[in-house]
C-alpha cells in the first residue's frame, strides 16, 4: 500500500488508515524500530503478559509456611 507522507510541524507523519490500526492492535502508543533501511511499527508489548496462564494456586508451593513464627510481642532493637 502506498501512502503519502503528511507534514507535521518540523517533521513528517504517516496516517495509518482505521482497519490496519485494528488488523495489528495499535493502540495510542507503539514501538517503533529502524532495521536497516527499513521502519518497523508494532504494538506495544505488555511486559508481563500471560505469566499466570495457567497458574494453578494448589499446585504451588507453600513459600510463606516455611518463614518462623515469631513467638514475642517485644519490640525489635536494631
Amino acid at each position: 500500500m502506498r501512502i503519502n507522507l503528511v507534514k507535521v510541524g518540523n517533521s513528517k507523519g504517516v496516517i495509518i488508515p482505521a482497519a490496519i490500526l485494528a488488523s495489528c492492535g495499535l493502540k495510542d502508543a507503539v514501538d517503533l524500530q529502524i532495521k536497516g533501511k527499513k521502519l518497523v511499527i508494532e504494538a506495544l508489548k505488555q511486559p508481563r503478559a500471560g505469566w499466570f496462564d495457567g497458574y494453578q494456586a494448589e499446585n504451588g508451593e507453600a513459600v510463606l509456611d516455611t518463614i518462623p513464627v515469631d513467638e514475642g510481642d517485644e519490640e525489635w532493637v536494631w
